[in-house]
């Protein structure tokens, strides 16, 4: 049972709401196959009718000012640029390489989703030796985040939980920028964090998860509803949207109750897991 709580909890789908998976699908999604038909059209197709007003400014500039444009994402890359340089200008140079003139404004979502994708790939595992606080903070965006698409689609909160991103889930992250762009950084911070602090967890036990589980259970959840959140088990027949969006809020609710030292570890095995998938 403990070996497969631990494969659930590597593969499952509410690891995905706990690490912002949803951010993470957005570069991957949608978004990414309009910036390849962009970049793929011939650039007269996706030239504005009149003359730039500024015909030398360079690609990377054009990249540049539209991040700087959008109030929102600008703190997340200006602290990408001062704590990874390296990960900042990849990502930079390649935005610069994939579009055409006049398309960076209306694809800053994808920077940013892009971006995040890049560095969880990259440094993600860090993220598991941040600071308790930092840890933590990771993991109350992602509550934050659940609960406002909860009050708006149902059925999107239920997509977002088993990492299915589309349209619906880019439109709500535009018309929420500032959320999206804070959960954007405190993933980020928690990057930076686990590479100063270097601090070590050990991975979560059988007693770990047995508190977890007397936790849902505290909360009125159902064997099946448990099984549903600790084992992986789908139940027959599935949960509705309601119900599923419902139990990922509980699941992240309960996981904030446990005592620190339960709570971090699961945490760290989790953010370690999803960085190396």
């Amino acid at each position: 049972m403990f070996l497969e709580r631990l494969l659930a909890l590597a593969t499952g789908a509410f690891v995905a709401i706990c690490l912002g998976f949803g951010l993470t699908m957005m570069a991957l999604g949608p978004g990414r196959r309009v910036a390849e038909a962009a970049h793929d059209a011939p650039l007269a197709e996706a030239a504005p009718a009149e003359a730039p007003a500024e015909p030398l400014l360079s690609a990377r500039d054009r990249v540049e000012r539209a991040i700087a444009a959008t109030e929102e994402y600008r703190t997340f890359f200006l602290r990408l640029h001062e704590d990874f340089p390296a990960d900042y200008a990849a990502a930079i140079d390649s935005f610069s390489q994939e579009r055409p003139a006049g398309a960076e404004a209306a694809s800053v979502d994808f920077y940013l989703a892009e971006s995040v994708r890049r560095l969880r790939q990259a440094r993600g595992v860090l993220a598991a030796r941040a600071e308790p606080s930092v840890l933590a903070r990771v993991f109350d965006l992602q509550l934050d985040v659940l609960r406002a698409i909860s009050a708006e689609n149902k059925k999107l909160c239920a997509a977002f939980l088993y990492g299915g991103v589309d349209q619906d889930f880019h439109s709500f992250a535009a018309r929420r920028r500032a959320l999206v762009a804070e959960m954007a950084l405190v993933g980020l911070e928690a990057i930076a964090s686990g590479q100063a602090k270097q601090l070590e967890r050990s991975a979560p036990s059988e007693e770990d998860f047995r508190a977890l589980e007397k936790a849902l259970a505290a909360r009125g959840l159902r064997k099946a509803e448990i099984d549903s959140l600790l084992d992986g088990k789908t139940p027959d027949p599935p949960f509705d949207d309601k119900k599923t969006c419902a139990l990922g809020q509980t699941y992240l609710e309960a996981l904030r109750a446990l005592p620190e030292p339960v709570r971090l570890r699961i945490y760290g095995l989790a953010v370690e897991l999803m960085a190396r998938s």
